[in-house]
């Protein structure tokens, strides 16, 4: 197996409703906000981890393969090709473990698909929203309020503030790939992946409107096949 090259994908992800992520803040602060978003420690402008958009993609890709069926809602490993699959179910799983990876302790399989492809940086927030944004000095986030409805009393109940980046923001995104001996459709892959994660959502609260986002790449053959991506 032998590595040919490394390139990158890269574009911005702008924001069409808000987008919630949280930091896993366990401090209750007078004031504050139940859920905050994650957020850089030194500028504390909020940003996309790399490892969210890994996730949802993964988790599309392996919802739309049926590979679910094998391994009981876990991420797909290199085991799953020991079960008696169907050709399209190996094709999707073996691409699934190139692109993103399997355990280290399926070693039985693992030395047949290689390491991971893929490498997913954090996206921060764009120059030109970062600009705009502190010209009009307006913030970066919001805090919309939710509650539940008791259905007999017609009243409000249990109150939640849940803090969201703005839609209309911007982040850089790169996502770094690997081309070894024998990658055949691996991009055409991702590209798919990403799509469907254009057309759900990325974060928290996704049912409720959350997290729905446009991709726009630098490279408009990268773009072409993108729209053109068969989800």
């Amino acid at each position: 197996m032998k590595l040919n090259r490394i390139y990158t994908i890269s574009g911005k992800i702008v924001l069409e409703s808000g987008l919630h992520i949280g930091a896993g803040d366990t401090e209750m602060h007078i004031g504050g906000t139940d859920n905050p978003v994650v957020k850089h420690p030194h500028t504390n402008e909020p940003y996309i981890p790399g490892s969210s958009i890994k996730g949802k993609v993964r988790s599309l890709l392996e919802m739309r393969s049926g590979l679910m069926n094998y391994t009981g809602g876990k991420p797909v490993s290199a085991s799953v090709l020991e079960k008696e699959l169907d050709e399209q179910q190996r094709k999707e799983a073996k691409m699934i473990l190139k692109l993103f990876g399997s355990s280290g302790a399926d070693k039985k399989e693992i030395s047949r698909v290689g390491p991971s492809r893929l490498s997913f940086a954090d996206c921060s927030l764009s120059e030109e929203s970062r600009d705009r944004t502190r010209d009009a000095n307006l913030p970066y986030t919001e805090v919309k309020s939710e509650n539940s409805i008791n259905r007999i009393k017609g009243t409000a109940e249990n109150p939640r503030f849940t803090e969201r980046v703005v839609a209309g923001l911007s982040f850089d995104f790169n996502i770094t790939i690997k081309e070894m001996d024998g990658d055949v459709g691996l991009v055409e892959y991702l590209l798919t992946g990403l799509r469907m994660l254009s057309m759900d959502a990325l974060g928290g609260s996704g049912s409720r409107g959350y997290g729905r986002v446009r991709f726009e790449f630098e490279d408009a053959e990268i773009q072409k096949n993108f729209d053109a991506a068969m989800v």
